[in-house]
């Protein structure tokens, strides 16, 4: 145990890990309240097809004709047990000398590598060239000295350092290595269109505006890239990291006042623990192979700002009524913590993970303020805002687009842990979106600016607040004071509403949410996607929701 980790009183997990195992994306999908019944559909992670495994120099300010390449390489649960059986082979199938090392591994599955750190000298005659990987059998080439991942980057137009020259790779080979959860590889789909469009304006790295890296703008990027195999897509995800990591505090303990871990930029304060992400480290190491940006160190400082809070208050269970409480810090708090262990495997972290997952279990199961089980998970809206508390004028509910980061974080967790409590959560809070999230659009009034003309007249709005608990009149006020165009969160909104369909097991529920889902296809309007106005809305539409499009096709072959 480090130094920092003592100094933060940090209980160490003792002992070995008993992890409940998700097999090749198996496990068992729950009603609710009913004890497990059916096993999900595959996911096909063998990449037998060696169209797959194709690599793409591309020049990205190299100078010269010998250049330095670094990138990563990602592998499946149990293809890959010793790194020296990637070869990489050149146009002719002849072995490159080159420097392999592991870099994840699947800590809860096999142990077996997840991704590799490739580096090696080629010779660049123009600004690109194809070469291929193996794995089957063991290099013959003696392995080559690796280097410093610095020693290969340039300084791009907008002062920040990249790597010289980018590796792309097929969407086939990424998509299947589940380096990104289960993905539907693909470029052509209503929501590939609608992200190329948003990223015609948001391609512009924002240097200057710290609230635009609201909701993690590196993920959103490295994700589609996954999906995509664009270089652009990389390009910007490189860089964005990149200049993520250069504006994170490497120093001094989290929480108040020093907040190491924590994170700033223009008007954004270091204490704030809500722009502290560590889900770009693992995407960085799996497709870029850079290991030069963090440490154990940095990632227990950026853990410790979760757990402390930053300026706010310590994460912990939801146990009063009037306890402050926000859907984002929930949700990211545990989305964080699941990729500070699939990054180090850290026992620590792991157990982080169940307790987070058992406070939402136990907040939406057994809400303290004794109203039962709706399927939210249901707070003071007067807490949720910073206001003072009074039970007597309060509104009990919950913000159903900020819901989406506690589901985004609660997949992430099941995909690690196979915990049977989630597909619980996540099919009561499906359950709840139909019955009390939405607004009957045929109700809505002239003038009222609750939706974008954009949205057409199919578009869906959710309410701002949603609350079958509080006076009607005062959820309305909410809606007017603070839901003008809410139907821009309609695209995150689709995550929810598939994860809620993906488990279902009830065959009424699972047609409202197919009902639900193909009206939620009018927020892939492309006149919607140009609209720039909030930067940071490329970031909280696109971080989580990239996975929506094999929710889709697998929840369809499901009986």
């Amino acid at each position: 145990m480090s130094r920092l980790r003592r100094a933060l009183l940090l209980v160490a997990f003792a002992g070995i890990v008993t992890i409940i195992q998700a097999g090749d994306i198996h496990a068992a999908a729950t009603q609710t309240a009913k004890p497990p019944s059916t096993l999900l559909p595959a996911v096909n992670v063998a990449g037998t097809d060696a169209r797959w495994q194709l690599i793409e120099l591309h020049r990205n300010g190299a100078i010269g004709r010998d250049v330095a390449v670094t990138f990563g390489l990602p592998f499946a649960p149990g293809l890959l047990k010793d790194a020296r059986n990637v070869r990489i082979l050149d146009e002719q199938n002849r072995e490159l000398p080159a420097h392999v090392e592991p870099t994840l591994r699947w800590y809860f599955k096999d142990n077996s590598i997840r991704a590799v750190k490739v580096q090696l000298h080629a010779d660049l005659d123009g600004d690109t060239r194809k070469l291929h990987f193996t794995y089957d059998v063991p290099a013959t080439t003696p392995l080559s000295d690796g280097w410093d991942y610095a020693d290969g980057e340039v300084q791009d137009s907008n002062d920040v350092t990249v790597p010289g020259v980018l590796a792309t790779l097929t969407a086939q080979w990424m998509s299947a290595s589940l380096i990104a959860g289960p993905q539907q590889p693909t470029s052509s789909s209503p929501y590939d269109r609608y992200f190329a469009t948003q990223f015609a304006w948001a391609k512009a790295l924002p240097s200057k505006q710290g609230s635009s890296w609201l909701f993690d703008r590196p993920t959103a990027l490295f994700q589609q890239y996954v999906r995509t195999g664009r270089l652009d897509y990389l390009a910007a995800a490189t860089e964005s990291y990149a200049f993520y990591m250069s504006h994170l505090r490497h120093f001094g303990m989290p929480g108040w006042p020093l907040c190491g871990g924590g994170w700033s930029l223009g008007e954004v304060n270091v204490c704030d623990p809500k722009y502290v992400y560590i889900e770009p480290i693992l995407f960085a190491l799996g497709l870029n192979g850079d290991d030069s940006r963090h440490d154990a160190s940095l990632v227990e400082r950026m853990m410790g700002s979760w757990r402390s809070g930053g300026w706010n208050y310590p994460a912990g269970p939801y146990d009063k009524p009037e306890h402050r409480f926000t859907e984002r810090e929930m949700g990211l708090g545990l989305l964080e913590t699941v990729s500070a262990y699939e990054v180090t495997g850290d026992a620590d972290y792991r157990k982080d993970i169940n307790d987070r997952v058992g406070w939402l279990y136990d907040h939406q199961q057994h809400n303290p303020d004794g109203l039962g089980n709706d399927g939210s998970w249901r707070s003071s809206w007067q807490a949720h805002e910073g206001d003072k508390y009074d039970a007597a004028t309060d509104v009990r509910g919950t913000s159903p687009w900020m819901t989406e980061n506690i589901v985004d974080g609660l997949w992430h967790a099941w995909l690690v842990t196979g915990d049977k409590r989630i597909p619980v959560m996540l099919t009561g809070f499906g359950r709840y979106l139909e019955r009390y999230g939405w607004i009957d659009i045929d109700t809505l009034k002239p003038g009222a600016d609750w939706r974008d003309s954009c949205s057409g007249a199919s578009g869906q709005i959710s309410w701002y607040w949603s609350s079958p608990h509080g006076d009607p009149a005062r959820v309305l006020a909410i809606q007017n004071s603070d839901g003008w165009y809410s139907d821009y969160h309609n695209v995150e909104l689709t995550l929810p509403v598939a994860l809620a369909r993906y488990f279902e097991t009830d065959p009424a529920q699972q047609r409202a949410l197919d009902k639900r889902m193909a009206l939620l296809g009018s927020s892939y309007n492309m006149t919607c996607a140009t609209t720039s106005a909030t930067p940071r809305r490329f970031n909280w539409n696109n971080r989580g929701v990239g996975v929506v499009q094999w929710l889709i096709h697998h929840s369809a072959t499901q009986p």
